[in-house]
């Protein structure tokens, strides 16, 4: 049996960290997982920044809100939830996801989690797992699913990678040219074609 796995920011929604950015007007911000792949290094590096500027979780939450899925995303993912099990995996935090997870008609995602104190200032993060994303295909893979996967960042090369078929969608320039042997794609309809190819 098959599990799709999807990245959620860059492929089914826009990036949240740049749209705060531009919400917030800190350019330094827009800095994601497609610029740098150490997570944990990138995340401290966020909080830094929101402590430095006085913001916490209820500044992002409500950019968050404005926040629509990409044009096409939520057909493309009713489409393929229609012929396959589908498992949104991210870095994000569950206290990001929740309102773009209704936009998106209630799929699953595996995600982590917020430390957020009583003023509303977050003090840290917990990943649900280290390398959530290869965990989370390998645990699946243990128990005898095999997985399709895509992504469009550093963080999902893992994923991508250790998966029976896996594609890049809208990524960068450089993530292509670094894996010319991965499949890439810009739109739904191609990748929608590639998931069904693969199963």
């Amino acid at each position: 049996m098959n599990v799709s796995c999807l990245d959620l920011e860059g492929v089914l929604v826009p990036e949240i960290w740049i749209a705060f950015s531009e919400a917030s007007g800190i350019p330094e911000l827009k800095r994601t997982t497609r610029d740098e792949p150490d997570y944990d290094k990138l995340m401290r590096w966020r909080l830094g920044i929101l402590r430095e500027h006085g913001l916490g979780l209820a500044e992002i939450q409500q950019t968050i809100e404005k926040i629509d899925p990409l044009p096409g995303a939520r057909e493309f993912l009713d489409e393929l939830r229609s012929c396959t099990q589908v498992l949104i995996i991210s870095d994000t935090f569950e206290q990001f996801a929740k309102p773009l997870m209704k936009k998106l008609g209630w799929p699953t995602i595996f995600c982590n989690t917020l430390e957020v104190g009583a003023d509303g200032m977050i003090e840290g993060f917990r990943m649900r797992v280290e390398n959530s994303k290869l965990s989370t295909v390998r645990a699946l893979q243990s128990i005898g699913f095999e997985t399709v996967a895509t992504g469009d960042s550093y963080n999902d090369l893992g994923m991508i990678r250790a998966s029976k078929e896996g594609f890049l969608f809208r990524s960068t320039e450089q993530i292509k040219k670094d894996n010319p042997d991965l499949a890439a794609y810009e739109t739904y309809e191609e990748l929608l074609a590639a998931f069904k190819a693969a199963m």
